[in-house]
């Protein structure tokens, strides 16, 4: 490379699926540099932790960032743009040369930008003149952003789903973790989830729709929930739980152990409203589970229900646990081993080029 790249964004934990994005990056790109922040100060050699609350980013930009290529996942610059953080990389950026290429897998933002105020709209519109280049990962971030933003900068469209970090597979539980799991690993049949307890990510439509075929069937069906406790809304969180003593919820697990989690449950569901891809999804697939999620975002080789209605995720949650099909692996599995084969390269190409 001829530049120094820079990943920015968060690591795990949390879980979430922009943290793992990199976390895959990191693990395939050897060579470049990464800067995170949020949890615990990292102890990887490669990562630089940058507390940006309390303006890490200025002394990361002095110290590294100089005729940079960094690659920004970070939500605080443009997603939701702060104003003391964007002022900081607008004015540093000219100054040391660096190279935004701003990495957007928000895919609630057009959605989101509707209910901005004038100063949002205006730091928003002044974030994105400061891009070099764009990174989304769906067409539809692409046509919002040319279309309806009229951006003139070039966009690429690469999803996602990249390969799996090579410390993904055979990653022991650790005792701790298994410990947690006691009652969830007992009972009859498994459901998993992974988001958090905030309305637009569905947990209480899962509770409830597990809550109704523990009644209809009288089977012992555990759910767990798997929180990667970025956001939280305490009166949601209490309402999902409220006498469901059968749900267990695990906090900010460790990225390898998800895999080892998701193959010892029965389905995987993923209800979240606002999707822009839905790595998990595809996670899940590739550890052999069927796939209960909503329509928004990646949907191939999965069971599909719209949001909220909860009778169509009761549907889909009976067909799988109660009358199972035996027949061959997913055969999307293989496809998106692929498709994450290719993404990982066209991104090559872009922080390369």
């Amino acid at each position: 490379m001829s530049k120094r790249i820079i990943l920015f964004g968060p690591l795990p934990p949390p879980y979430g699926g922009v943290a793992i994005y990199l976390k895959s990056l990191v693990s395939h790109f050897p060579q470049v540099r990464v800067w995170t922040y949020g949890g615990a100060k990292t102890k990887n050699s490669k990562a630089r932790y940058v507390a940006h609350r309390r303006l890490g980013t200025l002394w990361a930009l002095i110290a590294e960032g100089r005729d940079a290529r960094i690659l920004d996942a970070s939500h605080f610059h443009l997603e939701y743009p702060n104003p003391l953080l964007l002022l900081v990389w607008l004015v540093l950026k000219p100054l040391l040369g660096f190279e935004w290429y701003k990495n957007i897998h928000d895919g609630s933002l057009p959605k989101r930008y509707q209910d901005f105020g004038s100063i949002q709209r205006w730091l928003f519109r002044r974030a994105v003149n400061g891009v070099d280049e764009f990174v989304v990962v769906n067409a539809e971030l692409s046509r919002w952003l040319r279309e309806e933003i009229k951006v003139r900068q070039p966009i690429n469209v690469i999803p996602g789903l990249v390969p799996a970090p090579l410390d993904a597979a055979n990653t022991p539980l650790s005792s701790d973790t298994k410990e947690q799991l006691e009652l969830y690993l007992s009972q009859a049949k498994r459901v998993c989830s992974i988001g958090v307890f905030f309305p637009s990510y569905g947990f209480r439509d899962v509770a409830e729709a597990v809550e109704e075929l523990r009644r209809r069937t009288g089977k012992d069906i555990g759910l767990l929930l798997l929180d990667g406790g970025f956001v939280r809304d305490e009166s949601y969180r209490d309402e999902v739980l409220w006498e469901r003593e059968w749900i267990t919820v695990l906090e900010k697990v460790p990225n390898p152990e998800i895999y080892e989690i998701l193959k010892r449950s029965d389905v995987f569901v993923r209800a979240f409203a606002d999707e822009s891809y839905g790595i998990s999804r595809v996670e899940a697939l590739w550890c052999g589970l069927p796939v209960v999620a909503t329509r928004a975002g990646e949907t191939r080789g999965m069971l599909l229900y719209d949001f909220g209605d909860v009778d169509q995720l009761v549907s889909q949650l009976q067909a799988v646990l109660l009358y199972p099909v035996m027949e061959d692996p997913n055969p999307w599995a293989e496809r998106y081993r692929r498709e994450a084969e290719d993404n990982l390269r066209a991104l090559a190409r872009v922080l390369e080029a």
